[in-house]
């Protein structure tokens, strides 16, 4: 391979594989200096030079010119010098330059190695800055394969692959390959096997993302999404609030009919999304959390302990509680509040 053509191949991988000619031509130089340093005792006198943008490739070896040789890898004799440059003086180096090709077998295929290297380096730190440039985003995968045995599901989204694992799934979500399913990308680390990607189907990210995708005016900015606590495949409780006075946070988010939230239940197979008003103050907070019960009295405890007593009417109390007290459950997790619920006659049924 000559100079050009190997300057050609760079280019055509940095155009096919989007790898850096500069970084490939880096590693191909520190590869060439290795194997071409075990022909002179493993001393760290060789150079190479590759300058992609003037198509410079230059190998040499800097030797001390001597009158006495004592180290055939180092020295060389005056007379050899001055045929190499006539300004060669003893106690000073000469560089010699190296035909690339009478390093053999072994600089190619050190060469072929580090390329594969470098592509696999490059595709890797690639990946990594894709899937951060979309950290805590919503994005669109194709299920590529669901492993019988683990439940884990391959996703291909781009150019990349990742696992939406089992315990990231809805509950009784039915994935089929070939189908495109919507991901929150949770967090992205750098891995000694490569970039890992937490992906999930469960976080309330992806209920937040949906919202910002589905009501204009939380994108526009006019409605924030406080918080939300969710337990997935089964129910959803999320706080707005809104910044202009004209603009009723929740409705906006329902949408005429239901509309708008109606489409967010149907893309989480179902599941029921209670949508209340936020509130600074921790009484009507907790009021609106509680709902669609009925709540009579607020209490908060004295102290900095985030820790309340909620009075509902009889009636109320299977409602406020909840399933399996799922209804107080998301409620303190929106609030950040610990809710102690008691009927209004103040006895507990058994």
């Amino acid at each position: 391979m000559n100079k050009n053509e190997f300057f050609d191949a760079l280019n055509l991988m940095e155009k096919e594989k989007g790898v850096p000619a500069e970084f490939l031509a880096e590693k191909i130089s520190n590869a060439i200096v290795v194997a071409a340093r075990r022909d002179y005792g493993g001393n760290d006198i060789v150079y190479c030079n590759i300058d992609v943008a003037n198509h410079i490739f230059d190998v040499y070896v800097r030797k001390t010119v001597v009158d006495e040789i004592m180290d055939e890898d180092t020295d060389i004799l005056i007379d050899e010098a001055k045929k190499i440059s006539k300004k060669a003086v003893v106690g000073e180096e000469v560089e010699i330059k190296l035909d690339t090709k009478q390093f053999g077998r072994i600089v190619a295929q050190t060469a072929k190695h580090v390329i594969r290297q470098g592509i696999r380096d490059a595709e890797r730190g690639q990946t990594l800055q894709e899937f951060q440039s979309r950290h805590q985003e919503l994005v669109t995968a194709l299920v590529q394969r669901v492993d019988p045995k683990t439940g884990n599901v391959t996703l291909e989204i781009g150019r990349n692959e990742a696992v939406l694992p089992k315990a990231e799934q809805v509950p009784g979500e039915v994935i089929r390959e070939g189908t495109r399913i919507r991901v929150y990308i949770v967090d992205v680390k750098d891995s000694e096997k490569g970039p890992k990607v937490m992906i999930s189907r469960t976080h309330p990210g992806l209920v937040k993302r949906l919202f910002e995708m589905e009501v204009p005016e939380i994108f526009e900015g006019l409605i924030e999404i406080k918080s939300i606590s969710r337990e997935a495949g089964s129910r959803t409780k999320m706080a707005v609030f809104s910044k202009d006075p004209d603009v009723d946070p929740v409705g906006a988010c329902i949408g005429p009919k239901g509309a708008r939230v109606n489409k967010i239940v149907d893309e989480l197979g179902g599941e029921k999304i209670d949508i209340v008003k936020y509130s600074e103050d921790p009484v009507v907070f907790i009021t609106e959390a509680l709902s669609p019960a009925s709540v009579l009295n607020v209490e908060i405890e004295e102290g900095n302990l985030k820790a309340c007593h909620v009075t509902v009417p009889d009636s109320q109390l299977s409602l406020a509680i909840g399933n399996k007290g799922q209804n107080a459950r998301l409620a303190a997790k929106l609030t950040g509040w610990k809710i102690d619920i008691k009927p209004e006659s103040g006895f507990i049924l058994q």
